[in-house]
């Protein structure tokens, strides 16, 4: 399997699916993620994905791109579920979201060790009815 088809797998499975199993395997042992929030590890990142499926039990996640170039790949990904339970604080409010970002890896003997998220919270509390995105909330 390519390193591509590798990458597509994992992810479909952990943000798609639930199932960490491949996404596990795809991460080197000194593994972190970072954003905006600052850095996790693969325990605190297992959470968030399990957190993330609790509340939205529907996810489906779909790799838009990927780019490749030696060690490094870029990842444009859309997740979409429908909010089922308590998130962030917030109680279900049956809505249907979409969130959009990009994650960067860097990759170590083949395994993921170092990864850059960006994505934009607000996205989904504007779809949860939260907060309403647009010039007034800058």
């Amino acid at each position: 399997m390519s390193r591509r088809e590798t990458i597509l797998n994992a992810w479909n499975r952990a943000w798609g699916d639930g199932d960490l199993a491949a996404f596990e395997q795809l991460l080197a042992p000194e593994y972190v993620r970072r954003s905006k929030s600052g850095i996790e590890d693969y325990a605190s990142l297992k959470k968030t994905i399990e957190a993330t499926h609790a509340a939205f039990p529907d996810t489906s996640t779909e790799i838009l791109h990927i780019i490749e170039d030696g060690a490094t790949a870029a990842i444009h990904w859309q997740t979409q579920g429908t909010h089922k339970g308590e998130f962030m604080d917030v109680p279900a409010t049956g809505r249907a979201v979409t969130v959009t970002g990009a994650s960067f890896l860097r990759f170590k003997n083949d395994k993921v060790a170092e990864e850059w998220v960006v994505w934009d919270p607000r996205e989904l509390l504007s779809a949860l009815g939260i907060w309403h995105l647009g010039a007034g909330n800058a």
